[in-house]
């Protein structure tokens, strides 16, 4: 679980959705924008709430741990829904060249062609 303080206030939501959220906000930041996003959170009873936030340009978001005794919540949905976002950063995809020192026979497949059972 993380402890993550936004404008004087804290909450305690758990690792994925903190960090997703760091990196969001970093990445929002960085196109010069800024953008709500709503959290789940635990509050000081232990129950689940949300925690609405503007993240982004001059919005600064510090993740610490928490000691936390019990079941951690399943939040990975909202996680997912961080990451989902347009501006979240992704794997950069690149093209390889094939290795020349490669033994295998490149494969001819004809789709056109119905295969024999």
């Amino acid at each position: 679980m993380r402890c993550v303080t936004y404008a004087g206030e804290t909450v305690i939501t758990t690792d994925d959705v903190a960090s997703s959220l760091v990196e969001l906000t970093a990445a929002v930041a960085k196109e010069g924008q800024a953008e709500a996003v709503s959290i789940p959170i635990v509050t000081d009873e232990q129950k689940v709430a949300q925690a609405e936030l503007v993240i982004g340009v001059g919005n600064d978001v510090l993740s610490a741990p928490v000691e936390w005794d019990g079941e951690e919540p399943d939040f990975s949905h909202a996680a997912g829904e961080l990451r989902d976002h347009r501006l979240f950063p992704r794997a950069q995809l690149r093209a390889v060249e094939a290795d020349p020192r490669d033994d295998d026979d490149p494969i001819d497949w004809d789709f056109d062609q119905p295969t024999q059972a």
